[in-house]
């Protein structure tokens, strides 16, 4: 199926590109969310007429994003959730946890806009991207421990904090399993 894209999108194409793509993506994510017209020349008349406007909001909204960018790039976020020794979490921390985090510092954004590319289920400072716009993504960093003073143990080290007590020594041989 033929699109007309009314913005960018990565790994697909500019503004007004007519693209090829799959008949499912279109229906399900490109039409319903406006980011595409199907290729009729009824609608190449349409876009070309509003492809000023469409152009001048984007512009608008780009410059708008860039200034929460500003704000956001680098920011840190604590998460706190249970965890066993391991440093393994009991379940896992999502996009909505982290946009409701970001939230908390005062800047609001969608869980739709964060970019997981895998289940964060460990303890640690992960980095996330977040995308504001489809030209504008920044990184913020979620720092998921299981209290604050461990939240600000590890933003010190740079690093999860697995045990309190052995976290920087070697286990002893006396606890290993001989089996």
């Amino acid at each position: 199926m033929e699109v007309i894209l009314l913005e960018r999108i990565e790994k697909l194409g500019q503004m007004g590109d007519v693209v090829k793509v799959k008949p499912g993506f279109a229906r399900n994510f490109l039409l319903p969310k406006n980011k595409a017209l199907r290729k009729t020349k009824q609608n190449l008349e349409h876009f070309e007429k509003q492809k000023a406007q469409l152009e001048a909001d984007n512009i608008t909204h780009k410059k708008e994003a860039s200034e929460v960018g500003t704000k956001l790039d680098g920011l840190s976020v604590t998460i706190i959730r249970a965890a066993g020794e391991s440093g393994q979490l009991y379940g896992s921390v999502t996009s909505r946890d982290i946009a409701e985090a970001v939230s908390k510092k005062g800047i609001k954004i969608a869980k739709e806009q964060i970019t997981l590319d895998r289940a964060l289920k460990t303890l640690g400072l992960e980095p996330i991207r977040v995308t504001l716009h489809p030209e504008v993504s920044v990184e913020v960093v979620a720092n998921i421990a299981r209290t604050d003073e461990e939240a600000k143990q590890q933003l010190k080290l740079g690093r999860a904090v697995i045990t309190t007590e052995e976290s920087d020594s070697e286990p002893s041989p006396a606890r290993e399993n001989t089996n």
